[in-house]
């Protein structure tokens, strides 16, 4: 039986990796510099602190590393004011999830060096831009030398380093402190890249702007909060865009997501037996039947009050549909470890909830600028 203080310790870690991610949509500069610490330290506190083998944890730690890279391209739906920005990140997003979901099924490491999780740096680089200056200030040029030195200085030797060598920094160091000063070398190359990528904008604005832009309050609750008329009618349009039909591209990209999300998650889940194919059918299902139940709000004059509401209703019907898998599956041969199961469709349905808010704040937000 597990210790009592080792599982306290646990839990308490799980829990801070899934609410810390939370703070990204809000403060994103903070928020993804906190996940990246939480995801480097946790390791060392199980060692630390518990008894535990760290192999009980695998599972969940590499669902928890795709969970807040996705809040981390969601807040960019909430905030990002640079459309060239937005879609180039958006390519680097979905490139590393690709790879991840073809390195889940095949387990060729050498995949996430092909697919180099490049998106992150972006983020952080384009969200330290927005401390002190207006983000479309970076021009096509810039965003893109920034990915493209991001991926050749940064990613391409930490993948291998991780991914194909193998080994770790502190082991290296240990071996030869020597190799101390390649690793500030490296620092340094790459600070004076960042330097040279900001010295032509113009001064700075003072303070600095740690929180995203608020979301306008009636894209938060209801069309009958719009102050003005042309609020109104800019809300109509957004609800006729997202909810007017069944099939758009909005649900095509959250079936794309979903799925990928699902494959990752059920290729790491204990005990599941169903195939990629059983895994996407069975989520893009569950997104069909949320986004339905959204649209048959919207056409009956209705809508989610509030991002918490539609988020523990939607967990309700997801919660229900994986009970009704969990007895289909067997006739199909295939089976779910329902405890685990359960919790990674607690991950996807938040992702799915705020895919849905954000996405209603990013075409404000473009149409509003026409």
């Amino acid at each position: 039986m597990p210790d009592p203080s080792d599982m306290l310790i646990f839990w308490a870690v799980v829990i801070a990796r899934f609410f810390v991610p939370l703070s990204i949509p809000k403060y994103p500069l903070p928020g993804i510099i906190a996940s990246l610490v939480l995801d480097a330290v946790d390791g060392t506190i199980f060692q630390q602190f518990t008894d535990m083998s760290l192999a009980d944890y695998q599972s969940y730690d590499k669902a928890l590393d795709i969970y807040y890279l996705t809040i981390t391209y969601l807040s960019t739906l909430r905030n990002w004011s640079n459309l060239f920005a937005f879609e180039l990140g958006r390519f680097l997003f979905y490139y590393r999830l690709v790879g991840s979901a073809l390195f889940g099924i095949t387990n060729l490491r050498p995949l996430l060096f092909i697919f180099p999780n490049v998106f992150e740096y972006y983020f952080i680089f384009y969200e330290v831009v927005r401390l002190k200056w207006d983000p479309l200030l970076l021009t096509k040029e810039k965003l893109i030398t920034t990915a493209a030195l991001t991926w050749i200085l940064v990613k391409i030797p930490q993948e291998y380093w991780i991914h194909i060598a193998e080994m770790g920094t502190i082991d290296w160091i240990m071996e030869e402190p020597a190799n101390i000063i390649i690793l500030i070398g490296w620092g340094a190359i790459i600070i004076g890249t960042i330097w040279l990528l900001l010295r032509d904008l113009p001064p700075p604005r003072p303070g600095f702007s740690f929180a995203a832009d608020p979301i306008p309050s009636f894209l938060s609750d209801s069309t009958e909060n719009a102050r003005t008329r042309k609020e109104r009618k800019r809300m109509k349009m957004i609800n006729k865009l997202l909810y007017g039909r069944l099939v758009t591209r909005e649900l095509a990209e959250k079936i794309v997501l979903i799925s990928l999300l699902s494959i990752i998650f059920a290729e790491v889940l204990p005990g599941v037996r169903a195939n990629n194919f059983q895994v996407a059918a069975g989520v893009s299902l569950l997104i069909v039947i949320n986004t339905a139940l959204s649209q048959l709000l919207i056409r009956r004059g209705r809508q989610w009050r509030s991002i918490i509401q539609e988020f523990v209703v939607m967990s309700i019907v997801n919660f229900s549909l994986v009970l009704l898998f969990d007895l289909v599956l067997p006739l199909l041969r295939g089976s779910i470890d329902l405890s685990d199961t359960l919790f990674f469709v607690l991950l996807l349905t938040l992702n799915v909830t705020l895919y849905d808010r954000y996405r209603r704040t990013h075409i404000w937000s473009y149409n509003n600028k026409k």
